[in-house]
């Protein structure tokens, strides 16, 4: 291992020691497969050391990589960008979301609110919809970049009604079986999967709960499979249109991969230019569809990557970043909330990450 290489290594231990997370696997990859691969840490308290094909709860990375996937596809179906949300989803129609667009929502500009427990009134598309259709804007379609899970969670509804089939079998019929990812990825993994453990009890989500003052228990999740973070997508069965996504390292940079200039397997390359260009000129973040730009001040790409590179962060403490001049994709996956529900901030130590994977490539 070269010296350069062995600063990720040592990174990634200091960022176990230092309580970011217990176990960490990283990936720098070219065109999303060949490259190399840091681990670090365990898989749990006082588990077994990381191997590098160990599942992460992917959390948000959810949005790009699933959800903006089955976008594209559908597009091809007839099923376009500017299409009404209420067009496909009836029950909006006469809330203040009947108007919003499947491209606003994929590049979070609807208006929605960052979060709200759409399982308040029960699980499941029906009453999660009647929940979306009472929630009230807090601005105006188009008018800010609002980051919002409700927007990808109504995207994600609406992929399903179009389809006429739920979310996790569109995934692996559309997207993982083509691509042969069947055994590195999925929703609702079954409990024989290695998976880096995360909250031993939803911390979080009570905390969320209790300072809105709701006396309520978020959902549990499906009987025999690994849970999910996000309360939202486990009452949706462990897959939504923006969490539930489970994966390794190399599932995730072959994923994201499909984005680089040109295209993939699966995606065009007028598909990835569409996805990954600025649909939000003039507003707060550089927004693509369902991609972040690193052109978007204060973001997690830091001064290692150049503007037009395209990436997401995940609650979980996940993240990948591909960097379209030299094809490469950056993969940092680790688990910050095991076992207590802590938040520490992660943007540090991505950037250094993206900073060390780039100077090693070079070099």
């Amino acid at each position: 291992m070269t010296d350069r290489e062995d600063w990720v290594g040592r990174l990634l231990t200091r960022a176990t020691a230092a309580g970011l997370a217990c176990g960490w696997v990283a990936a720098a990859l070219h065109e999303g497969e060949a490259g190399a691969c840091w681990v670090a840490g365990r898989r749990e308290q006082g588990g077994e050391a990381v191997g590098a094909d160990l599942w992460f709860d992917l959390a948000s990375l959810t949005k790009p990589l699933v959800t903006t996937t089955l976008l594209l596809l559908a597009r091809r179906d007839g099923l376009e960008l500017r299409t009404p949300l209420a067009e496909v989803l009836a029950e909006l129609g006469g809330s203040p979301w009947a108007g919003v667009t499947l491209e606003q929502c994929a590049c979070h500009t609807t208006g929605f609110p960052a979060w709200e427990p759409l399982y308040s009134e029960g699980t499941g598309a029906e009453a999660y919809l009647a929940c979306l259709a009472k929630v009230q804007p807090v601005a105006a379609p188009g008018e800010h970049v609002l980051y919002s899970c409700l927007g990808f969670i109504a995207l994600g509804l609406a992929l399903e009604r179009a389809a006429g089939a739920d979310l996790a079998t569109l995934t692996q019929a559309l997207i993982l079986e083509p691509l042969g990812l069947l055994e590195e990825c999925g929703f609702a993994p079954p409990r024989r999967v290695q998976v880096a453990a995360g909250e031993r009890e939803w911390f979080v989500e009570r905390r969320l709960l209790a300072d809105r003052g709701v006396a309520l228990a978020p959902p549990a999740g499906r009987a025999g499979a690994w849970a999910c973070d996000d309360g939202n997508a486990r009452g949706l069965d462990g897959a939504a249109g923006n969490a539930g996504l489970f994966g390794s390292a190399a599932a995730v940079a072959r994923l994201a991969a499909e984005y680089l200039p040109g295209g993939g397997e699966l995606v065009t390359a007028q598909e990835a230019e569409l996805a990954t260009r600025c649909c939000t000129d003039g507003l707060e973040q550089a927004r693509g569809l369902g991609w972040q730009l690193a052109a978007t001040p204060g973001c997690s790409a830091g001064p290692g990557l150049a503007p037009e590179a395209f990436g997401h962060t995940g609650f979980t403490g996940v993240s990948v970043w591909v960097e379209p001049a030299d094809r490469m994709v950056l993969v940092l996956l680790g688990n910050r909330l095991h076992p207590g529900g802590r938040t520490p901030d992660l943007h540090p130590l991505r950037r250094t990450f993206h900073l060390l994977a780039r100077t090693r490539r070079r070099g």
